[in-house]
């Protein structure tokens, strides 16, 4: 069996530059139930996919709360995820203990990334096989980040990561200009429809998506169920009308209203 003689430890470079365990990480990301992120001047949305393993299992968490002001939805290896959720929580309950303030959304991703960073130059470490989706808010605003686990992190307006993203991906850039100023409630529903763009088909319930939120005077919170299954069928609603709607029109155009077609007058 082949086997590549430049993966064996994550320090060795081969001759085309590459860092073959890092991009094995950045794949186990890309196999990873898909996770949704969108930001407004005053709130943040995170939706993520819930996948068991099979009918008899239940699913595994994909958002966790790292404080009341900053949340984080994974995509990759759980396990890796709920490491590094220890790690951000024990991170702002210090800063807050010495500052008695809350830690400003960007030094904690910066120190996030920094220990990504580090294992990619170990060679008794392996990269982190998640990739998290950092959403809070502080002084200066609303934030949304993704942390690579090749140690790179960006901030986004909106973003997807995870298996099938591209959909959401595509969903999102015609959308993301007017997020700005829309309101949670607009945000929430906008995350819905990326989490369907994602699933293929495949039919949108509440127990299959988790949805949470963060904003001006609302501490970061999972939504209820409940709630988004009526949001669900409230948008399902919506796409029927508009469906008529269009049907409709496109009966009338249709319809022949040249001189040779109309009946005779006799």
């Amino acid at each position: 069996m082949f086997r590549n003689q430049y993966d064996t430890d994550v320090t060795t470079w081969s001759p085309a530059g590459r860092l073959f365990q890092v991009e094995y990480a950045m794949e186990a990301v890309k196999q990873g139930s898909a996770a949704i992120g969108l930001r407004s001047k005053s709130h943040v949305v995170l939706a993520t996919v819930n996948k068991a393993n099979s009918e008899l299992s239940s699913h595994q968490k994909k958002i966790f709360k790292i404080d009341d002001h900053i949340g984080v939805a994974i995509a990759g290896l759980t396990a890796d995820g709920r490491v590094l959720s220890r790690y951000l929580r024990s991170e702002c309950i210090n800063y807050s203990f010495v500052y008695e303030s809350p830690l400003p959304v960007g030094r904690l991703v910066v120190q996030l990334a920094d220990k990504a960073q580090v294992c990619t130059q170990r060679s008794w470490k392996r990269p982190y096989g998640v990739g998290l989706l950092v959403a809070g808010l502080d002084e200066s605003g609303a934030h949304l980040y993704y942390n690579c686990p090749s140690g790179n992190y960006f901030e986004y307006q909106a973003f997807a990561i995870g298996s099938r993203s591209q959909a959401a991906k595509t969903y999102l850039e015609r959308k993301f200009e007017t997020y700005s100023d829309c309101p949670s409630e607009e945000l929430v529903k906008d995350a819905l429809f990326a989490i369907k763009e994602t699933l293929q088909g495949e039919k949108l319930t509440s127990s299959i998506c988790t949805v949470a939120v963060v904003g001006i005077n609302e501490p970061f919170h999972i939504i209820d169920q409940q709630i988004i299954q009526q949001l669900i069928d409230s948008l399902e609603i919506k796409e029927e009308d508009a469906g008529e709607e269009d049907t409709g029109e496109a009966d009338t155009t249709t319809m022949d209203t040249s001189p040779e077609a109309a009946p005779m007058d006799i």
